[in-house]
């Protein structure tokens, strides 16, 4: 037998009789997909429990508001008997309904929370599969981050802290990018790409004021689609370069974290940020020699990007964009 479900979640995971059968998630902005398994029904009576998970709304575009974001239905169970293909709808047989999952109900995140946890044959790659583990906080007052690759899809928690939801299996497509971005134009989608074949995000930000800098720490990882949590390690990091984009009659600011600016490396109007390549609108004043000024030796620096600031450029009427990269 099979079992057909249609379904607009982003993220659907399907279990029989408390077993887990299979998970698939929405590709490439198509959320209109079709889960279908096979499966081995026990005699009598079985449960079929379906986990629809929501990673965001649309909130843009004509009639979002309609647009649907969960299991819509049908459901089927499709099987042979002989030569006779039988399929029985089970969208109108009688279902339940629970939001939420019990470990964020019983707050399983929390350093306090009283739940009894394995510390024997603690298991890898499995699925719907909470974590607990304990570390010293790193030395210093540089940033900390954590690296969760190697996870699959989930939440996590520093000291009850939630610094936020993870989805590093979730690679992107090895195509699209390109070297030079230019925003000019009608906007659309595929403009602009960048970190092709990679994650969306594998280092997260821990503040400091969520670590106990003498003791313990404690980070607890809610893993759905399962992944080794003994690959995440916490790091220090330092910011090296920031570089910015920004429009005329807007403000730029540049920030090095608690490191002062040391130097303005590149400057121009009508350039790309990153690659040093100037454009052909440049300013009557010596951009750089600004920049400088103003903001090296400072941690932060507001500029307001405008003719009174920079001078009066040549762009034949095309809108002027300051590209900074400045060095921490």
């Amino acid at each position: 037998m099979s079992l057909r479900i249609n379904s607009t979640a982003h993220v659907l995971y399907v279990f029989v009789n408390g077993n887990i059968i299979g998970y698939q998630h929405a590709e490439n902005g198509k959320f209109n997909y079709v889960f279908e398994k096979d499966v081995k029904f026990k005699s009598g009576r079985n449960v079929i429990a379906l986990l629809s998970i929501t990673v965001g709304l649309a909130n843009y575009d004509a009639f979002f508001e309609s647009k649907p974001a969960g299991i819509t239905g049908p459901i089927f169970i499709t099987g042979i008997n002989g030569d006779e293909t039988i399929v029985k709808d089970l969208s109108a047989h009688k279902w339940s309904y629970k939001t939420g999952l019990n470990g964020f109900d019983n707050q399983l995140f929390r350093t306090e929370a009283m739940s009894k946890w394995s510390v024997e044959n603690v298991p890898f790659n499995r699925t719907m599969t909470w974590y607990k583990a304990t570390f010293k906080s790193p030395l210093g007052n540089d940033p900390v981050v954590v690296d969760l690759m190697g996870l699959g899809k989930g939440t996590a928690w520093v000291n009850g802290n939630n610094i936020g939801r993870y989805w590093p299996a979730f690679i992107s497509s090895e195509n699209g990018c390109d070297a030079k971005c230019n925003y000019r134009g009608a906007y659309h989608a595929e403009k602009c790409l960048t970190n092709c074949g990679e994650p969306t995000q594998r280092w997260y930000h821990v503040s400091h004021s969520f670590l106990n800098a003498e003791g313990d720490n404690t980070l607890v990882l809610f893993e759905e689609m399962g992944g080794n949590p003994s690959l995440v390690s916490f790091q220090t990091t330092r910011v090296g370069s920031v570089c910015a984009n920004v429009y005329e009659k807007t403000i730029i600011e540049l920030s090095c974290g608690r490191k002062p600016v040391s130097a303005i490396k590149f400057a121009s109007f009508d350039g790309n940020c990153g690659s040093f390549e100037k454009g052909t609108c440049e300013s009557s004043k010596n951009t750089a020699d600004i920049l400088t000024q103003e903001c090296v030796g400072k941690e932060k620096c507001s500029i307001d990007v405008s003719t009174e600031k920079f001078g009066a450029p040549d762009c034949s009427g095309a809108p002027r964009r300051l590209a900074v990269e400045a060095i921490c």
